[in-house]
């Protein structure tokens, strides 16, 4: 069964910084691409980054050069690292496959306000 399980967010001002984790479990972690996404009160949800199996990433113009994904494929987990951070990053996080299983986990909210 999988079971994903994400971490780290909270409160910070404009300009900080947080740092996303996300365990994944119950699937071959390392076969997966591996995505973190996110959803703003009252839109759709995103896909904001995506590593590869092999490590390769990619990212929404929104965060290019702001957010950086990695892997830990031995602890089956999935770092978003955030700096820069913007008012308009607020949202729920989560972390899925690439593309998506139909199921997500519970999401870590982050909030960037004063």
């Amino acid at each position: 069964q999988v079971q994903l399980v994400e971490s780290g967010g909270g409160l910070v001002q404009p300009g900080g910084s947080l740092r996303l984790s996300c365990a994944a479990s119950g699937i071959i972690f390392s076969a997966y691409s591996m995505g973190w996404y996110r959803q703003a009160p009252g839109k759709q949800r995103e896909l904001v980054a995506r590593i590869t199996s092999g490590g390769s990433t990619i990212y929404a113009d929104s965060v290019k050069g702001r957010f950086t994904i990695s892997r830990d494929n031995a602890k089956n987990t999935v770092y978003l690292q955030m700096n820069s951070l913007k008012p308009e990053d607020t949202a729920v996080y989560y972390c899925n496959k690439f593309p998506s299983f139909e199921y997500w986990g519970q999401g870590t909210l982050v909030t960037v306000s004063e």
